[in-house]
């Protein structure tokens, strides 16, 4: 199985530091999330219903238009790795680096993998059947215009190829989201409930693209995939447009922050994620566990080297990562 980041158990066990000590930077989630309401115990009671009126909902939250698909799925990974199963076996380009799991799952379904480190060329696009890319990226946080993945559209939707865009780090500025292009044949877009609104535990995704793709990747999911809590919380939570607003402009503050702090240690920050700093450099692992003696955890990657840091959220939080920087 892939490594991801929020492995703060282990780094308690590694360490010997008590959990209560971690400032864990180490996922790119928001650390100041959307304010959960209590559930009514009817929710907790009563299976999830697919006509509770989510999915209209969310195609008026992210713009897509009415004949689009859009199905609630268990996190976006419940997509991830299901959908490569609807597809016969073929050439799936996806970017490196990149969100490990896109790879998996293809791999896992029997397709190839092509790693890309750029979008791909038309000659290369006609030799696919389908490209998985991600907007912004993750780890890199490096952003792609939206015409520029349109135009990979349009070459692989000649001969039925499919586009997968992971917008899971889109939501602080969605301005070249691809869900108002969704409805058309072959396009298919990824958003989270996890990043931006800060729920990773709720485990909620929606995904969006033709209305056949969605009904069979529904039905390959089978009934319920959705709690009943995670679609009700969700409904609240994208409803909530001055919440929306307030975090976005939250995430780029702190982001700012991160930068500069980061930069003062002698780092280098890369990509413009608002809610991580990529930072490549030659001995990760070794920042990494000087941070680590400090109860920072960080994320490492090998190829490239590089480390990913999250936003600290407490005042504390941002005390402890400077003291830590201090150090190396």
């Amino acid at each position: 199985m892939a490594t991801h980041g929020g492995r703060l158990n282990q780094a308690v066990q590694q360490w010997g530091i008590p959990r209560g000590q971690w400032v864990d930077l180490s996922t790119g989630i928001n650390p100041w999330p959307w304010p959960v309401p209590a559930v009514p115990a009817e929710v907790w009671q009563r299976l999830p219903e697919e006509d509770d009126g989510l999915p209209a909902q969310a195609r008026h939250w992210a713009g897509a238009p009415p004949d689009a698909g859009c199905l609630p799925v268990a996190g976006t990974q419940a997509a991830i790795q299901a959908l490569p199963r609807l597809r016969a076996p073929g050439r799936i380009g996806v970017p490196d680096p990149g969100y490990a799991e896109h790879a998996e799952g293809w791999r896992a379904a029997g397709h190839g993998v092509i790693p890309f480190t750029t979008l791909p060329s038309d000659e290369e696009l006609a030799a696919l059947d389908a490209l998985v890319w991600i907007n912004p990226n993750n780890p890199t946080g490096e952003p792609v215009m939206a015409r520029d993945l349109m135009a990979c559209h349009e070459q692989l939707a000649a001969h039925g190829g499919w586009l997968v865009v992971d917008e899971a780090f889109i939501d602080a500025e969605p301005t070249q989201t691809l869900v108002p292009e969704t409805g058309r044949e072959g396009l298919v877009v990824y958003r989270s409930m996890g990043k931006f609104f800060g729920l990773a535990g709720l485990r909620a995704g929606l995904m969006f693209g033709p209305g056949g793709l969605c009904g069979s990747l529904g039905e390959l999911l089978g009934p319920w995939a959705v709690s009943h809590p995670a679609r009700y919380l969700t409904q609240q939570a994208l409803s909530d447009t001055a919440w929306q607003k307030a975090a976005a402009s939250q995430l780029h503050h702190g982001h700012d922050r991160l930068v500069a702090l980061l930069r003062s240690a002698g780092l280098a920050p890369r990509g413009s994620a608002p809610y991580f700093a990529y930072c490549p450099h030659d001995e990760p692992g070794r920042v990494a566990e000087a941070l680590a003696a400090q109860a920072v955890l960080v994320r490492v990657f090998e190829a490239p080297p590089a480390l990913r840091f999250g936003l600290p959220g407490a005042e504390p939080e941002w005390e402890q990562l400077a003291r830590a920087l201090q150090t190396l």
